[in-house]
C-alpha cells in the first residue's frame, strides 16, 4: 500500500489577497560552503545511541551535527539556494533515515520520531557498502543513491523519489502566497491544532508580533502564545528572534515563529537560551509536516498497488 500526497492548491490559494511583507534575500554572491559526501549512516546511529535510542528528527539533526563538528555555515548551507526551504545535511539525514529503516536498524511509528531497532540497539558500526547492497538492486543503486569516491554517500538529486516532490508543490504554493494569505494559513494551522482564541493582527512597529492565541491543557490551563510568521527564503536569525522576544515581555511567556525557511543555529540557541521565555520554532519542513497531518492543502489517499507474479510451473504441469 503506497501513501500518496495531493496538493489542494485551492485551499493554499484562497487566502491569498493582501499584499504587503518582509521578504527574506538570498544573494547569489555569498560565499559557496562545501558539505562532503560523508558517511552519515554511522552518525546516525551513533546520535540515536547517545540519545537514548530513540529521538525525533530534530534531536537527531543536532547530534549528528555535534558528532561531526559542522560549521554554521555547512549546517545552513541549502540544497537549492533560493528555491528551497531545505538545508543539505537535512536532506541527506532524511534519506539516511529511510535507508536505514530499509535495513532495518531504525523504525518511526511516530511521525518525525525514530527508534533502534532490537537489531539496531546490537549495532554500533556499519559499512555503507553493506546497507547499500541490502536494501536496493545495482540498477536502483545507479538510479538515485550511490557511494562517493570518498566511502560516503552520495545523492543523485536528478533522480530523487517522486515521492517527496509534494514538498516541494507546496513549498513553491506558500512562497507565492500573499503576506495576509500565509499569516491566516498560521492561524489556521495553529485553529486546527487546539489553539483557541487565535487572532491576527498583522500591525507594524509590534517587534513582528503578527498574531495572539491561547492553548488549554488538559481543561484547565491555558497559555497566551505570540507568533510570528516568516514568509522567508533566507535563515531566521538570532536578531528576529530577540527582538520578538522584546515584543513579548510583559505580554506572554511563550512565543512562536514559524517560517518557510530554517532557523541559523544561532537563532536555535537565542529561543532556548536559560533566564528567558523561551520561544518554539517551526522551520519550512515542520510546516509541511503538519499541514499533511492536517490535511490542509494536502490530501492524503492510500494507493492499492496490483502485483503481478507469473508462475512458470502451472503452465508446465497443466
Amino acid at each position: 500500500m503506497v501513501e500518496c500526497a495531493v496538493i489542494d492548491e485551492a485551499c493554499l490559494g484562497m487566502c491569498s489577497t493582501i499584499p504587503h511583507w518582509h521578504y527574506g534575500i538570498w544573494s547569489n554572491d555569498m560565499p559557496k560552503i562545501d558539505l562532503p559526501n560523508i558517511d552519515l549512516f554511522n552518525p546516525t546511529l551513533q546520535a540515536l545511541h547517545s540519545l537514548g535510542g530513540s529521538g525525533t528528527n530534530l534531536e537527531i539533526h543536532d547530534e549528528v551535527v555535534k558528532i561531526l563538528g559542522l560549521s554554521d555555515e555547512q549546517i545552513q548551507l541549502l540544497r537549492d539556494p533560493g528555491n528551497s526551504y531545505k538545508t543539505e545535511i537535512s536532506a541527506r539525514l532524511s534519506w539516511t533515515r529511510t535507508w536505514l529503516k530499509r535495513f532495518g536498524v531504525i523504525e518511526n511509528r511516530a511521525m518525525g520520531v525514530w527508534a533502534l531497532t532490537r537489531q539496531g540497539q546490537q549495532t554500533r558500526a556499519l559499512n555503507p557498502a553493506d546497507v547499500q547492497a541490502a536494501t536496493v538492486k545495482k540498477s536502483e543503486q545507479k538510479d538515485w543513491l550511490r557511494l562517493s569516491e570518498d566511502g560516503g554517500i552520495e545523492a543523485n538529486s536528478e533522480k530523487i523519489d517522486d515521492t517527496e516532490q509534494w514538498r516541494a508543490t507546496i513549498y513553491d504554493l506558500l512562497m507565492q502566497m500573499k503576506p495576509a494569505g500565509f499569516e491566516r494559513l498560521v492561524q489556521r494551522m495553529l485553529r486546527e491544532s487546539g489553539f483557541t482564541q487565535v487572532d491576527v493582527t498583522g500591525s507594524s512597529g509590534d517587534g513582528g508580533v503578527d498574531g495572539i492565541g491561547i492553548v488549554r491543557i488538559g481543561g484547565f490551563l491555558s497559555f497566551r502564545v505570540l507568533f510570528q510568521c516568516k514568509r522567508w527564503k533566507s535563515p531566521v536569525g538570532a536578531r528576529t528572534v530577540r527582538d520578538f522576544r522584546g515584543a513579548m515581555m510583559g505580554r506572554t511567556d511563550k512565543g512562536l515563529i514559524v517560517t518557510t525557511g530554517n532557523f541559523t543555529q544561532e537563532a536555535m540557541r537565542e529561543a532556548r537560551r536559560d533566564g528567558v521565555p523561551e520561544i518554539d520554532l517551526i522551520d519550512g519542513e515542520q510546516l509541511i509536516d503538519k499541514l499533511k497531518e492536517l490535511s490542509l492543502g494536502v490530501k492524503t489517499e492510500e494507493v492499492i498497488v496490483e502485483r503481478i507474479t507469473v508462475d512458470p510451473d502451472f503452465f508446465e504441469n497443466i
